[in-house]
């Protein structure tokens, strides 16, 4: 027979926390002509997260970015297809990490937040957090912009049920399950807009943070369009509500068109009841055509919700295939 001896508990015991390897942490800074902040950003990112690997990926800048980059010790890779959706999808395809934390190279985000919300994520076990901007400076975030950020975020808001409250920030830092399981679809700043709808689809572990923005340093110029980014944020969103939500969607269509048709319809069935004559035909065959329309309108929304659900199930397989956070280290960041 086998004896069992219970633990001594006046020996020390071993620390296994202290075998297991630190987080490895990846910044990633898209680029386009940023030659004048590239460098103090890369060095503010640098003093904050001083074991993290800073990659740089220029897109076809032509003011020198990717020398300064270099020269602030950054690992500067390029992509050539235009627009910071297409950069992103290449980071993420080709950066190794567990801790991702993504911010743009203009020097405006607070690089000293990083580690709280590197922190936040490894203690919370979340997939995402997001860095809403908050700056008294009107030069860093102007008027139009948060008019425009508070227009879609209500967007969103009222087309998935929830949202955060600053939607466009380009602050966020990741776990790697969500990196490794995100289909990047966006090409320009709509990246934003894509990401957020991901976690908010999957209802994922997120969360969200207050961080200081600042103005662009001088020699720096902003890239975003108001009304074209706008436009194209805009149309991402309700490209997301018709794939995502399709019966909510079409279902509207269904209840404008159904509501027209009974609108046309009222004077014709009181005529009818009345003499048991249809004297306005047209009417009639707009109302009876208006009426088809909606159902099948109806029955689309009902038949792509079913292609729906397929799809987020394998989204959502694609994402349990990839380690929790946490798994294989103590999801801490570097000291």
């Amino acid at each position: 027979m086998t004896s069992f001896s219970p633990p001594r508990p006046d020996l020390p015991r071993p620390d296994l926390s202290a075998a297991r390897p630190a987080a490895r942490v990846a910044v990633l800074l898209p680029c386009y002509n940023e030659a004048a902040a590239i460098g103090q950003t890369v060095a503010a990112f640098r003093a904050a997260l001083p074991d993290a690997a800073i990659y740089v990926y220029d897109n076809n800048s032509s003011d020198g970015t990717t020398a300064v980059a270099a020269a602030a010790g950054a690992t500067v890779r390029v992509e050539r297809m235009q627009g910071k959706g297409h950069v992103v999808r290449r980071m993420f395809a080709d950066i190794d990490a567990d801790i991702y934390v993504l911010a743009d190279g203009d020097a405006t985000y607070d690089a000293a937040a990083a580690p709280a919300m590197i922190a936040r994520l490894a203690d919370e076990r979340l997939d995402m957090v997001v860095g809403a901007r908050q700056s008294e400076v009107q030069a860093a975030y102007r008027r139009g912009h948060r008019l425009g950020n508070r227009l879609l975020t209500g967007c969103v808001a009222w087309i998935f049920g929830r949202s955060f409250s600053d939607i466009l920030s380009g602050y966020r830092v990741f776990s790697r399950r969500f990196v490794k399981s995100f289909p990047v679809l966006a090409q320009g700043f709509e990246i934003e807009t894509d990401i957020t709808v991901h976690a908010l689809e999957l209802r994922l572990p997120v969360a969200e943070v207050m961080t200081a923005y600042a103005a662009r340093p001088a020699g720096s110029a902003s890239k975003l369009s108001t009304w074209r980014d706008g436009w194209r944020i805009l149309t991402m969103i309700l490209n997301l509500a018709r794939t995502e939500k399709p019966v909510t969607f079409f279902g509207l269509f269904a209840a404008l068109f159904l509501a027209t048709a009974l609108g046309l319809s009222v004077d014709l069935v009181a005529t009818y009841l009345a003499t048991g004559l249809v004297p306005r035909l047209p009417t009639a065959v707009l109302a009876m055509g208006l009426t088809l329309v909606a159902l099948l309108a109806l029955v689309c929304g009902l038949i792509l919700d079913t292609v729906t659900r397929g799809r987020r199930e394998i989204k959502r397989l694609a994402y349990l295939a990839q380690p929790a956070p946490g798994a294989g280290n103590d999801g801490a960041p570097p000291a």
